[in-house]
């Protein structure tokens, strides 16, 4: 048990609390570890029907993808982190969102390369670059090289395999 001296400033104890607690989806400097590799996750398929709806888990866990034009995320224009629908794991920057004309979400950066997984998609008679979260392995979409700069690449998202969390709160 740890005691604090009497006239120990409120603040500090508050200080130590959210920094033992610190449970932000998105990643903090002890998730940025000198190796950079992203802690894995695993659950069985009825967990993942317990915390994603019906359509997320078409989406995150049967490589699906929504129809373009409908996704809740498509044209927003909100700031702040995109986060993996299933972990939490923050992927992109709303400041790196761009409008592709494609329908879905697009980004020309990841927040981070580790967060992303490259895996190469050879369905439906063509040859892409399919992403999925490097933590919980969630479907996310695919990246082209037909982007802006800076990167010259576009991460086109399904929404349905996201979640917009505010940069200050990560609410």
């Amino acid at each position: 048990m740890i005691r604090f001296a009497a006239g120990t400033p409120l603040i500090i104890v508050l200080l130590l609390g959210l920094v033992a607690c610190n449970n932000q989806p998105y990643p903090t400097e002890s998730s940025n570890d000198m190796n950079n590799e992203v802690q894995t996750i695993t659950k069985t398929e009825e967990q993942w029907r317990q915390v994603l709806t019906e359509e997320e888990y078409r989406v995150a866990r049967e490589s699906g993808t929504e129809r373009a034009f409908t996704g809740r995320y498509w044209d927003t224009k909100a700031p702040g982190i995109y986060n993996c629908v299933g972990c939490g794991l923050a992927l992109f920057d709303s400041d790196t969102k761009f409008d592709s004309g494609s329908g879905w979400p697009a980004y020309y950066d990841a927040i981070n390369k580790n967060h992303i997984k490259e895996i190469t998609d050879t369905s439906h008679g063509m040859v892409r670059t399919e992403i999925r979260c490097a933590r919980c392995d969630s479907h996310l979409g695919h990246v082209f090289n037909d982007g802006p700069r800076p990167t010259g690449l576009r991460y086109c998202v399904n929404s349905l395999s996201l979640k917009l969390v505010d940069k200050d709160t990560g609410e």
